[in-house]
């Protein structure tokens, strides 16, 4: 029996298709079998530089910036909205980018609810956040001025950075624990409210916030140009050129602001935003291009449509089950006590390889892959819940 692969309605396949693998690959660093043992592409950048797992979230948030171009395109267009209307459209996008920060505050409640030490910043409240602004610049500005706006919050957020005194050190800096997004951290949301592993500063920060709409305005240029009435291999060729060129960009501006996913630095944005335009260009052509004529181009890409369908759902669940099964200890045969989710690598998955760094990226994706079987049967029931 031939599988029909299509889109819901409404959707564009290819963007689906990005999204998914973009998910399925934070699933795949998030969930180590052993964190003591990964392989260096599955790990962040200590400081500057990158790896491909520092692609991940900007990744995402470019393909939140693509998806607002669908999702409020239409409204956008009717230019003699309602006021009433307008009020409406305005509340869905406050309580959508609201939804998303509270889960995201949610996964880091649990499972102590301790308002004391709880992190306040996160991968989906940053989601939330971006998601807020960028959709009201896209309904209220134009192209060009939406492309001020990116040019403005990155040269903005480099001057503070690197001219800007911090308080209390005297100059501008962009040492991990002195720079000036890390002081602001500090001193509004404090140490106890910070990510743990750094103490003072958080990588979801209050600061790195501003360039990170800008690589949420990056996607929605992007989406604006897809969803244009310019020939199909034109849109292509000019996506991909232009995804060379602002990753290029990137790389130029690394030499005074160097690429930092961290403190979101501009030359990062560029980087991971150019080479996100690229990715979804090639997506767009194998599969809603060639892959409308030649069905073998496309049919790789299933698995991460059904991902892509569910994108928030996964993350929020592939985040609140380890928790839930770490709260169920084992007793392990040398009388040591683990969490339910580490007795099952131990036991099953480590003892199949010599080599415990293959072993740890086998966990991993044995996670990816049981969330495969659950997504792939929730996309063929066409269970898609939405945020």
């Amino acid at each position: 029996m031939q599988t029909v692969l299509s889109a819901p309605s409404g959707r564009l396949l290819s963007l689906d298709a990005f999204r998914g693998l973009t998910v399925a690959s934070m699933i795949l660093v998030n969930n180590a079998g052993d964190w003591d043992h990964i392989y260096p592409p599955f790990e962040h950048a200590d400081w500057h530089g990158w790896t491909p797992t520092d692609l991940i979230f900007p990744f995402f948030l470019f393909i939140v910036g693509v998806s607002i171009t669908y999702a409020l395109g239409g409204e956008k267009e009717r230019s003699a909205l309602a006021e009433g209307k307008k009020a409406g459209v305005s509340g869905k996008i406050v309580r959508r980018g609201l939804t998303l920060f509270a889960l995201g505050l949610f996964l880091n409640f649990f499972p102590k609810f301790d308002p004391t030490l709880v992190r306040i910043p996160g991968v989906l409240q940053r989601i939330g956040l971006v998601y807020i602004v960028c959709s009201f610049i896209y309904l209220r500005y134009t192209e060009q001025q939406q492309r001020w706006w990116i040019v403005g919050l990155l040269i903005g957020y480099w001057l503070l950075i690197t001219v800007v005194p911090v308080p209390g050190i005297g100059y501008a800096n962009l040492d991990p624990t002195t720079n000036l997004s890390a002081w602001l951290d500090n001193l509004v949301l404090t140490p106890a409210h910070v990510y743990k592993a750094t103490k003072v500063w958080d990588p979801e920060g209050i600061l790195s916030t501003i360039p990170a709409i800008a690589t949420g305005l990056l996607g929605v240029l992007t989406g604006t140009w897809l969803r244009s009435a310019k020939p199909t291999p034109e849109k292509i060729a000019w996506l991909f050129a232009a995804g060379v060129l602002v990753a290029l960009s990137g790389y130029v501006a690394d030499a005074f602001f160097p690429i930092n996913k961290k403190i979101w630095t501009s030359s990062y944005v560029l980087l991971a935003g150019g080479l996100a335009m690229i990715g979804l260009a090639t997506c767009y052509w194998l599969i809603d291009v060639i892959g409308i004529d030649r069905p073998a181009y496309r049919r790789w890409s299933l698995p991460f449509v059904a991902y892509g369908v569910n994108a928030i759902t996964v993350f929020f669940l592939s985040g609140l089950i380890p928790r839930i099964m770490n709260l169920i200890k084992v007793q392990m045969p040398a009388g040591t006590e683990v969490g339910l989710q580490a007795y099952l690598y131990q036991s099953f998955i480590a003892p199949l390889f010599a080599n415990p760094y293959n072993a740890s990226l086998a966990g991993a994706l044995t996670c990816v892959l049981i969330w495969a079987v659950i997504l792939w049967i929730m996309y063929r029931k066409n269970i898609i819940i939405k945020v």
